[in-house]
């Protein structure tokens, strides 16, 4: 195993809590009833990508929490608010006009502060809708957004083909403002992007599961995330991705958002042990009967003393 891998790749999650509804974490990655989530999961992957900051601004009380109850090589990739990226679900879900001003940016930082000043902030993901095409005008958006936080690592998830149909211009627009281009495998739609993963200094890689038939027909949203990958679809990545972190030029991150039932999990574990990363992971035997794929790819299988179930049988 090369230490550079070890050393430069990291793989989690989109998220960590998922504990209602029948795409439910608990009582398959988690025990049926747990506290606190965050602590448990951190005990398994050393990286989580924060969905909850796009839908809200945090308090930095919650973001000293989340510091405390985590190791201290543990990092957060936290996804920046909708407000500056989706102005039009922001309206929607709050009523309120998206008009974005220096308070919010000022906020939403204060927000994180706790987070990067313990140097525990991976980077920052700014995502955008796969209807956000290659406009003069979208364009000046990521640039702006990015202006704001040329302090933070930073990478852009940007779904809409036009951006691939221009991919130099593309990667000199991320460049000038210091951000990666994060890398996306989801259904291949045709307004969907096409990219191939390149080397960067930050490589930011998300799978968001092949639910094609559910990803834009669904009743329930988490129903176009229900995707397991197999051991031949990562495949491919993995070696990509060891190859490129065996030079030590870049930093990868991997989060896996197809979340329904544990899969993102259980596929995180996959990946990690393909790309060589060693196994540190003590997880639940239940986790492992849901997915026997994960067996080499954890440390130890737990067994719940008298099988109670308690919040400690993750660990």
């Amino acid at each position: 195993m090369n230490e550079a891998v070890e050393k430069h790749v990291r793989v989690g999650t989109s998220g960590w809590s998922y504990p209602k509804g029948e795409g439910t974490w608990n009582g398959i990655f988690y025990p049926a009833k747990v506290r606190n989530e965050l602590e448990l999961y951190s005990k398994v992957f050393n990286t989580v990508e924060v969905n909850s900051t796009f839908y809200r601004l945090i308090d930095p009380r919650t973001a000293r929490d989340w510091v405390k109850m985590t190791p201290k090589d543990f990092e957060f990739s936290i996804k920046v608010w909708q407000k500056f990226t989706h102005p039009g679900m922001f309206k929607r879900a709050t009523g309120a006009e998206p008009d974005v001003t220096q308070q919010d940016y000022d906020e939403f930082r204060r927000g994180i502060n706790p987070i990067a000043e313990e140097c525990k902030l991976a980077c920052l993901l700014v995502q955008f809708s796969e209807w956000f095409g290659r406009t003069p005008q979208n364009q000046e958006t990521v640039s702006n957004i990015l202006k704001r936080f040329t302090d933070y690592p930073s990478a852009v998830e940007l779904r809409h083909a036009s951006w691939g149909q221009y991919s130099k211009e593309t990667e000199a627009l991320l460049a000038a403002w210091g951000a990666g281009w994060a890398f996306i495998d989801m259904p291949e739609l045709k307004s969907t992007i096409r990219q191939e993963l390149e080397p960067q200094r930050l490589m930011y890689l998300r799978f968001h599961g092949r639910n094609r038939a559910k990803w834009r027909a669904h009743e329930t949203a988490e129903e176009r995330y229900d995707y397991l990958y197999s051991e031949e679809e990562l495949k491919p990545f993995a070696e990509r991705v060891r190859r490129i972190a065996a030079t030590g030029q870049a930093k990868v991150l991997i989060f896996f958002n197809n979340h329904v039932r544990g899969q993102a999990p259980a596929n995180a574990l996959m990946m990690a042990r393909q790309i060589g990363v060693p196994a540190t992971a003590t997880v639940s035997e239940e986790f492992v009967k849901a997915f026997p794929a994960i067996k080499d790819a954890v440390k130890k299988i737990g067994v719940p003393e008298e099988r109670k179930g308690k919040q400690g049988a993750l660990l």
